[in-house]
């Protein structure tokens, strides 16, 4: 099994051909721009097609067995994030050094155009993650700010996409927003999965009353959300019959350094205070040449 970090440019097939549907775009308009900057967010934004879910959801079915091959390469591996098995969360960061479809997608144009576009500089690999609620007892996940965990990097020059592989509903999960919120200040962490209010023991009254009108953010599978590091969002349960999963690639800004003498990640080599995120496990991102197999 060979460890993907060390390739730089796809190696599959994933980004192969052009987009049956014509509905990937490579650039933001300047209303989608101003709704980022106003509440903290993007979506409805098409990204993958057809056949692009369907190899993700493939390789997702292998990840998601813990005996497969190149297990060890994962920073993290939670087939349950949760404690309770009736609110299961499987969560991993690492799928890129892994499986082709995950490699290739960091270089995709329709990512890789927008994020250069709301991080205002060109983009680097901060690390990706993978969120599964299966159907009928998929748990919940808590409100938090991404930044809230990141912060052995700094400046804040961060940037969350969230790609749906199923359609994303209410009722099965989807991400929910509090628009406005990334003007807030930091706030401790409370936990990333169990009690879904627990968050509300850190906010002033104005907050608490904001917490009060979250957006559901619906997807068509194919589309991704793209959100400011600060942005409060949380998910709730799955109950329905199919699965609600989920693809995140986490990049910033080139330049934002590590604030660390720890590795970054588990497996990783530490960078040290002050040093730019860069190398194997943080690659400049730029959108696809062809593959070079």
């Amino acid at each position: 099994m060979s460890d993907l970090s060390h390739r730089h440019e796809p190696v599959g097939a994933l980004l192969d051909g052009a987009d049956p549907a014509g509905e990937s775009v490579s650039e933001l308009t300047a209303e989608q721009l101003g709704h980022f900057e106003t509440h903290g967010y993007v979506a409805g934004i098409r990204i993958l097609d057809a056949g692009q879910i369907a190899q993700l959801r493939a390789e997702l079915e292998v990840l998601m067995k813990p005996e497969h091959e190149g297990r060890e390469l994962w920073h993290e591996y939670h087939v349950n994030e949760n404690d309770d098995p009736n609110a299961v969360v499987f969560h991993a960061l690492g799928a890129w050094r892994i499986s082709s479809g995950f490699h290739d997608l960091l270089w995709h144009s329709a990512f890789i155009g927008p994020a250069r576009q709301l991080l205002e500089g060109d983009v680097r690999f901060w690390h990706d993650q993978i969120f599964s609620k299966p159907a009928r007892h998929g748990g919940n996940v808590a409100w938090h700010q991404d930044y809230s965990y990141w912060t052995r990097t700094k400046p804040l020059g961060h940037l969350t996409c969230w790609i749906a592989l199923d359609d994303a509903t209410i009722d099965n999960g989807c991400l929910q927003y509090i628009p406005g919120s990334h003007r807030w200040s930091l706030l401790p962490k409370t936990g990333l999965v169990g009690d879904m209010d627990a968050v509300g023991d850190v906010l002033d009254d104005q907050q608490r009353a904001a917490m009060k009108n979250p957006v559901a953010i619906e997807l068509r599978a194919g589309e991704c959300t793209f959100h400011h590091p600060m942005l409060m969002h949380g998910s709730g349960p799955n109950r329905t019959d199919r699965p609600r999963r989920a693809a995140v690639l986490n990049v910033v800004r080139d330049g934002v350094r590590s604030m660390s003498e720890e590795p970054l990640l588990a497996g990783q080599p530490p960078l040290g205070i002050g040093t730019p995120l860069g190398g194997r496990f943080h690659p400049l991102l730029t959108e696809a040449a062809a593959p070079r197999d």
